[in-house]
Parts: C-alpha cells; sequence; structure tokens
C-alpha cells in the first residue's frame, strides 16, 4: 500500500497470475480461495464477442440508415408512384371503369342494407313515357337511394327538350318521386328545308312530322321560331284571316309575309301589324277582297292597299276597261 492506505497496484493483472490473490499478512495463516469455474481467458473471450456483435449492430444501423430514404424522400417517392399509377389508369382508359365499379360497389352496399329504391312515382309525362324518364334520370335496379344524385337526375331530365322543369325527390327509406312539366306542340318550323316540331319557346321538339301534328300553324324562315308566339298572339284576334291561314313567313327577321290557303300572298308591315290586320279585315268583310282572283295585298304603306291581280283576273280587267272606254266613246 501507498502512504493513504491504498493498494499501489490494481489488484488484478493479465495473464496467469490474474487469478491468484493478494498476500495476507505473514500472522495470519492463509485462507485458500475457492477456485473460479471460468477461466480468465474464458472470460475475456466471451466479452470481446460481446463487444464485437454491439459493434457490428451499431455498424448495421448506421448503414441501414444511409441507404434508407429520409422522410421527404418518401413522401416526394409516393407522390410520385402515385402519378405513375394515375397515369397509367387515365393512359390506359381505365377511369371510367374504376368509377363504375366504385359507384356499383356503394350501391350494392346500400342495398343490402335496406336502402334500395323500391317505389317509385312520376306525375305530368304524357310526350315523354316512364320508361325514357327512368332513363334519362339514371334509375335504374342497381342504384340505391342515398346515392341517386337528385341534382344531376333533374338535369339530365331537363336536357330532354319535351321537359320544361322537373322535381327528383327522395323519400327515405324506399321511394322516389319524379314530377316533370312538358312543353306542348306549337307549331311546325320550316328552315332550310326541314320541318320540325317547335314549343312556343322556340324549342325544337321533334326534328320530324307525325300526323297528330300535321294541323299545326307552319311558319318559315330564320328566327321564326322565337318570333312565332308574339305574332300568333295578335294573328289570333282576327279569326277571319287565322282560318284561312296556311304558313306565315318571316322576312329578314323583320315581318310577315302571309300564305293563305286559296293562294293569296298578304305583305304585312314591319309595325303596326294590328292596324294592317284590321283594315285587311275590312277590306274583306266589305268587298269580299280575299275571296276575289288576286295574287297579293300589299300592306306595308301607311293607309294604301295595293293588289296584285292574278294573270287571268289581270287579262279580264284590261277587257272590261277596253269596254268601257269603247262605251264611252260610242256615247260621245
Amino acid at each position: 500500500m501507498d502512504g493513504g492506505g491504498r493498494l499501489d497496484q490494481p489488484l488484478t493483472r493479465s495473464g496467469p497470475a490474474a487469478v491468484e490473490a493478494v498476500g495476507a499478512p505473514d500472522d495470519e495463516p492463509s485462507t485458500p480461495r475457492a477456485e473460479n469455474p471460468f477461466p480468465r481467458n474464458l472470460i475475456d473471450r466471451i466479452i470481446a464477442v460481446a463487444d464485437y456483435r454491439s459493434s457490428l449492430r451499431r455498424s448495421s444501423a448506421r448503414m441501414a440508415r444511409s441507404l434508407s430514404p429520409s422522410g421527404s424522400a418518401m413522401a416526394i417517392a409516393t407522390v410520385l408512384l402515385a402519378a405513375a399509377v394515375g397515369y397509367s389508369v387515365v393512359a390506359g382508359g381505365h377511369l371510367a371503369n374504376i368509377a363504375t365499379w366504385a359507384k356499383t360497389a356503394r350501391d350494392e352496399v346500400a342495398n343490402a342494407v335496406g336502402l334500395r329504391i323500391a317505389a317509385i312515382s312520376i306525375s305530368g309525362s304524357k310526350e315523354v313515357s316512364r320508361e325514357e324518364i327512368l332513363t334519362t334520370a339514371g334509375v335504374s335496379g342497381r342504384v340505391s337511394l342515398p346515392f341517386l344524385d337528385a341534382g344531376a337526375a333533374r338535369a339530365r331530365l331537363l336536357s330532354n327538350p319535351w321537359i320544361a322543369d322537373a322535381a327528383v325527390l327522395k323519400l327515405y327509406p324506399d321511394r322516389l318521386q319524379i314530377s316533370v312539366t312538358e312543353r306542348r306542340a306549337f307549331a311546325l318550323w320550316q328552315k332550310s328545308g326541314r320541318v320540325s316540331v317547335i314549343a312556343s319557346d322556340g324549342t325544337v321538339l321533334e326534328p320530324y312530322i307525325e300526323d297528330r301534328y300535321l294541323d299545326l300553324p307552319l311558319v318559315v324562315g330564320q328566327g321564326a321560331e322565337i318570333q312565332a308566339k308574339d305574332f300568333f298572339a295578335v294573328l289570333d284576334r282576327f279569326s277571319t284571316i287565322r282560318t284561312q291561314l296556311r304558313a306565315s313567313v318571316l322576312v329578314a327577321e323583320r315581318r310577315w309575309d302571309l300564305w293563305l290557303k286559296n293562294g293569296v300572298e298578304i305583305c304585312l308591315p314591319e309595325t303596326r301589324v294590328e292596324q294592317a290586320l284590321e283594315l285587311l279585315t275590312k277590306l274583306d268583310r266589305e268587298k269580299q277582297l280575299l275571296s276575289r282572283d288576286i295574287l297579293a295585298v300589299d300592306l306595308r304603306l301607311p293607309d294604301h292597299v295595293s293588289v296584285r291581280l292574278s294573270d287571268g283576273a289581270a287579262l279580264a280587267r284590261e277587257e272590261a276597261l277596253k269596254d268601257r272606254k269603247k262605251k264611252k266613246g260610242g256615247d260621245a
């Protein structure tokens, strides 16, 4: 020991002597120690192996961290992967199929839990059949009530020219109510040699003519489908002319010419249409103007009526004038 009572050397040393105990004082007998069942060199080897394994684990962890992507790199990789998948879906034309599959799946689930459309009531339809309404609205046996888009169904119904307005109401748990307001066939419209059935607002209802529409009034010309409603509101006040009407022709989208069933053409002014029709009605009532052998009546000038005779009527008139002159000459 040193002066402070401390050992000046470690209790153990490397080598074979490390297992020997420090000598006891001379005045005391030495007591033998129990022998260590594990030799010192074996313990050192175990500690060395443990240190090596620990070092190996630390090195492996550092390598894994260096090889694994960071959080931002992982996010970028995820976005790129999603973009690649999305592009493949769009480029391959599979997007619609995926959407259809998703809609079908959700409807099947809703139907399975009792939210199937079990009853459908439709009101207001006359020209459009029940089957056409359901097909247009997108209502089928597979569609469930919760996932039926009422707004989209109404928009699709309004795309039908016969339907002026529509309402789609979902009544839970299993009822659907559809009401429509239909347009009515108002007139036949001829443009560029083609005749269509139109409503009063000018909407083309049918691109062809059925027998049941043959009695509708005929309007001709660009813009005639739009102006016909207001024009007929005036013309309907003059039943004598209205019953003889064959067609109404809009000229330059400004004024109307009337063609009567007997072939007489009536040229109406751009303005003062009602006054011109009143004058025409008076002339027909007093002088049977529209029953005579004439070709046209021009009412475009205010307070002036021009009448064009047929060829036969013009010749007859010339002969009558000649005879009248001869009579006047003979009397002289």
